[in-house]
């Protein structure tokens, strides 16, 4: 009876990784050849991607619209603030601490890489299209998602403050988030094949490359990575509620991590989150604001690879992070990237224009960025969309006192 029960409740985790394992041995097997199955892996994403832009809009505007004001939400958003800030710097300077005692002082050889021009736009034109859209129906773009966001915000507040009159749309707003919640549960039904699909391609596509020219650079990302997702994240587990906490965050922190990992997307892996923060005992409150905000917002993963990048790139031209000017650049950096990076996969792009524009590097700074982040891009969203995760813990911490843990049913 008690395997029965444990095969029953790690069903939905056991299907997903034996899609996982038989599409990393295909792509083992067949190489590039497992291109043809890709489109499985397209359909699966795009299903998600489609869905997900609605559980966002309900998820965040919803939330905000039933917060009891005595909650005081403008505490709940300065506390966020500053975990997000913080854990994208201290993962920043760890890895920069990590480039001076493994130095990537070698240079790196140019791989061509066709690069389509982008027009070059002022900071108040970037800002422009990064917060808002002029069209209404732009905002139903995953490219759009912070301003997705930000309308999610503003509408939830115009709901929460309607009073009476606004109580229809409310309870709108929380039918259909139960409604796109169920519509995820149902997509999420094809992850194995989806999953499978997609790991058979990244493995049978980009693993080889993992042993080119760029190993140095990709073997320092990784350790810092790997170090950081398992001591920092075990850390904040244990300042958000000791260990205790720690057990509870592991145990639910699998299914999301293997989603990121899949889908290379913080936005595809919103939904496993907000499973996964409840199983933590995090509020819902708390986790329908974080997660959706943490995943175009809080990016641990994308501040590692920015200093990656441009530890590699100054290493190709010739140049030392060893300035404070320099140094100090780029952690404003890092912070920036993590805002501005789409929570897609190879989101990265934006950032690294926004890194080579900083430093006033050549455009041939730009080939060695993006094939770094293309490489990195599966870490890099498993740090991204999971520390979202350890994220909501600690603001629960801090939000509700530091025994939050005891007032909540947790799994």
């Amino acid at each position: 009876m008690k395997i029965n029960n444990i095969i029953k409740n790690y069903s939905d985790l056991l299907w997903l990784l034996a899609g996982i394992t038989v599409g990393s041995i295909v792509g083992l097997i067949f190489g590039k050849g497992v291109e043809s199955i890709k489109p499985l892996g397209d359909i699966f994403l795009n299903l998600l991607f489609t869905a997900v832009i609605p559980l966002v809009f309900f998820a965040v505007s919803s939330a905000i619209a039933n917060i009891d004001r005595s909650k005081k939400l403008g505490k709940l958003l300065i506390i966020m603030v500053l975990v997000f800030l913080s854990t994208i710097v201290i993962s920043a300077v760890l890895t920069l601490v990590a480039t001076r005692i493994f130095p990537i002082n070698q240079a790196l050889g140019n791989n061509p890489i066709s690069i389509e021009k982008e027009k070059i736009q002022s900071f108040g034109e970037q800002m422009t299209q990064l917060l808002t859209v002029g069209e209404f129906f732009e905002i139903g773009s995953r490219k759009n998602m912070l301003a997705l966001i930000i309308f999610s915000v503003l509408v939830g507040f115009s709901t929460l403050y309607s009073g009476k009159e606004g109580d229809g749309f409310k309870f709108f707003l929380v039918s259909g988030n139960e409604v796109m919640k169920k519509l995820i549960i149902l997509i999420m039904k094809l992850g194995p094949v989806g999953l499978g699909a997609y790991f058979a391609y990244q493995v049978g596509v980009f693993g080889p490359q993992l042993f080119g020219t760029y190993a140095k650079a990709l073997g320092l990302y990784y350790g810092v990575a790997a170090f950081y997702f398992i001591v920092f994240f075990t850390l904040y587990a244990f300042i958000a509620g000791g260990l205790k906490a720690i057990k509870i965050f592991w145990k639910n922190n699998i299914v999301p991590s293997l989603t990121s990992i899949g889908t290379c997307s913080s936005i595809a892996t919103i939904p496993a989150n907000l499973k996964g923060t409840l199983g933590m005992g995090v509020p819902a409150y708390i986790a329908n604001v974080t997660i959706p905000l943490g995943s175009t917002l809080h990016k641990d993963g994308s501040s590692i690879s920015s200093i990656i990048k441009i530890a590699v790139v100054f290493a190709i031209f010739g140049k030392d992070l060893v300035h404070v000017d320099t140094i100090i650049l780029a952690l404003g950096i890092t912070v920036l990237v993590s805002i501005v990076e789409g929570g897609i996969p190879n989101g990265g792009y934006i950032g690294e224009l926004l890194m080579i524009s900083a430093y006033q590097l050549p455009p041939e700074a730009l080939p060695p960025a993006m094939i770094i982040g293309t490489l990195v891009d599966p870490m890099a969203t498993l740090l991204n969309a999971t520390g979202d995760n350890v994220a909501a813990m600690l603001i629960a911490r801090f939000t509700e006192g530091k025994n939050w843990m005891e007032h909540k049913q947790i799994t």
